[in-house]
């Protein structure tokens, strides 16, 4: 069964840093590409960032450009965001998703998730 389990998210102060985890299991890892998506309170959930299944290419939606960093180690089935110059925007539940679809489609095409890391950041 695949299996995404997130870790390392927390409070952390405006202008910080943070970088989550996602454990995949249950799946080729190396095949798929990844996305990382976002559910702030009381809104919808946003993709934030994708990477490719060999993590050689990567897009991030404007509002995190220049600040995060998503990056995948495939040898240890890992998936990580690195968040930097956090805002209390940011505030929200992240979310690992296996996608099915291409590298420029890969946020529609999401057919597993994770339970989600919540990210705190304070004013």
């Amino acid at each position: 069964q695949v299996q995404l389990v997130e870790s390392g998210g927390g409070l952390v102060q405006s202008g910080g840093s943070l970088r989550i985890s996602c454990a995949a299991s249950g799946f080729r890892f190396s095949d798929y590409n990844m996305v990382w998506r976002r559910q702030a309170p009381g809104k919808g959930l946003e993709w934030v960032s994708v990477i490719a299944s060999d993590g050689g290419m990567t897009r991030d939606r404007e509002s995190v450009k220049g600040r995060f960093t998503i990056s995948r180690d495939n040898a240890k089935n890992m998936l990580y965001l690195q968040m930097d110059n956090l805002k209390p925007a940011d505030t929200a539940m992240y979310i690992c998703g296996k996608s099915n679809g291409k590298f420029w489609e890969a946020e529609d095409g999401i057919v597993d998730w994770g339970q989600g890391t919540h990210v705190t950041v304070s004013s």
